[in-house]
């Protein structure tokens, strides 16, 4: 299923849906990712799995479960991701810190939007502190790993203990 998303930079349209993802500059890159988030937050994974370089060392973190590693099981994850969200928008994306070197790029930022999870019916708001790593392979920047989790606010030490 493709999708289309307009580009807040160019005013461009993104498609959103299978294949792969040219991304030659990083502010390119991450716009997309941003366009990602709003397709999974409308239970579709395929806009990230484009985004996925097709390495075996790609991880993927997220709020329902361990980490992923290889490209396989990275999109497993995502689609057992996806299948957790509906009706979905993202309200928000703020840029906490963005680091970049000749071939990789780290983007910490933290994603806002309203969305309907699990079997839920009304529509929650969202927030997760992201992490988002690129490399660039062959001219395009590839996303190699992300992490999300829905820690945005200050908690208790006693949160970190294993239950």
């Amino acid at each position: 299923m493709a999708h289309i998303f307009p580009d807040r930079a160019t005013g461009e349209d993104l498609p959103i849906g299978g294949g792969s993802v040219e991304t030659n500059d990083l502010d390119s890159a991450v716009e997309q990712s941003h366009a990602a988030l709003r397709a999974i937050l409308n239970g579709d994974p395929s806009f990230y799995l484009a985004l996925y370089s097709d390495a075996e060392d790609v991880t993927l973190g997220n709020p329902f479960g361990p980490y992923a590693r290889g490209r396989k099981n990275v999109e497993a994850t995502l689609a057992g991701a996806a299948a957790h969200y509906r009706d979905g928008e993202v309200t928000g994306v703020e840029l906490i810190s963005r680091y970049v070197s000749d071939a990789l790029a780290c983007i910490v930022e933290v994603e806002r939007g309203r969305v309907k999870v699990g079997g839920r019916a009304e529509i929650v708001a969202l927030a997760l502190r992201v992490t988002s790593v690129f490399r660039l392979e062959q001219g395009a920047w590839k996303l190699v790993h992300r992490h999300a989790d829905p820690i945005t606010a200050p908690r208790p030490a006693a949160s970190v203990i294993s239950k």
